[in-house]
């Protein structure tokens, strides 16, 4: 069986890697499916899928990852199967970037306090798209104040808790929810275990919300998990009746040792979580064109 790879970013957002380069990497990996998943913003698609066309062997899938907020802690919900051009969608992406906008200030303002002062235009130079995230502030960092890594940028200057950091204002799930369903969308919240303590209760708090709200699937194969974290949250999927979904959030030279489909290596993300995924797109895509069908009213 194939490997598959739904949850990777390019140069639209915080990779290094053109949404044309991902098309041939993905390919080179011999991958039967890739999503772009970029953060906040659908600009990389249209490259992306048009580059897709020379590998029919190869399906390709528009994406979103979009930040939001739960109980304190972010919670990252991808959209799989969108139609970037989608009006409410784009609406809410214009909302979420000005927001991320008016962070990036006070980072500016704070990493100056915090005696690492960059300016906002050179972050943007090498940010490579409109989307600037912290990233591309340690990417400055590390080369004007000579860091060994940008992980050792994070560590001392933009992690919560450092004197460089700064809060986003982040939507509620239930908004990216609702904004990924209404571009025909499948909506996964991307890896629910990922970095927190106490895992099984957490997801299984999370869940008990925003299951009821329109969550589609889990992403229960991911680069960072081990065995018994994709077994957590196969179990809960299984719970609360969703789907199942994986990716290697692949970042180019952003994620070091993370590749398309392999992630540190041992991650191998099964083609055959790809037709329930098909099957849920389709029902929205259904919805859509026929509002009226009450046997789709329910998610």
């Amino acid at each position: 069986m194939k490997k598959i790879d739904l949850h990777i970013h390019s140069t639209a957002s915080d990779g290094t890697l053109s949404p044309t380069e991902i098309i041939a990497a993905a390919a080179s990996a011999e991958l039967a499916a890739v999503a772009l998943t970029d953060h906040d913003t659908t600009d990389g698609i249209d490259e992306f899928m048009a580059a897709g066309k020379a590998h029919p062997e190869m399906l390709t899938i528009p994406g979103i990852e979009i930040s939001t907020l739960f109980d304190g802690r972010e919670v990252h919900i991808v959209g799989l199967f969108i139609d970037h051009h989608n009006p409410k969608l784009l609406e809410f992406m214009k909302r979420i970037q000005g927001e991320r906008h008016d962070r990036n200030l006070k980072l500016v303002e704070k990493l100056e306090q915090a005696g690492y002062p960059v300016s906002l235009e050179e972050v943007e130079a090498v940010s490579g798209g409109k989307i600037i995230g912290r990233p591309h502030f340690a990417q400055v960092i590390k080369e004007k104040y000579a860091f060994n890594t940008l992980q050792d940028v994070f560590e001392n200057c933009l992690k919560r808790g450092t004197p460089g950091y700064h809060p986003r204002v982040l939507p509620w799930p239930a908004e990216a929810i609702a904004a990924i369903h209404a571009a025909g969308g499948v909506a996964v919240w991307a890896h629910p275990v990922y970095r927190n303590q106490n895992e099984r209760s957490w997801v299984r708090r999370v869940l008990r919300k925003i299951a009821p709200e329109g969550l589609d699937a889990v992403e229960a194969y991911y680069s960072k998990f081990d065995a018994t974290q994709t077994r957590i949250v196969i179990e809960l999927a299984k719970e609360f009746n969703l789907a199942l979904s994986g990716g290697s959030d692949f970042h180019g030279e952003n994620s070091p040792g993370v590749m398309p489909g392999t992630g540190f290596g041992g991650l191998e993300v099964p083609e055959n979580l790809l037709p329930p995924l098909l099957e849920i797109a389709k029902k929205y895509i259904l919805k859509q064109s026929d509002p009226s069908n009450k046997d789709l009213k329910e998610e």
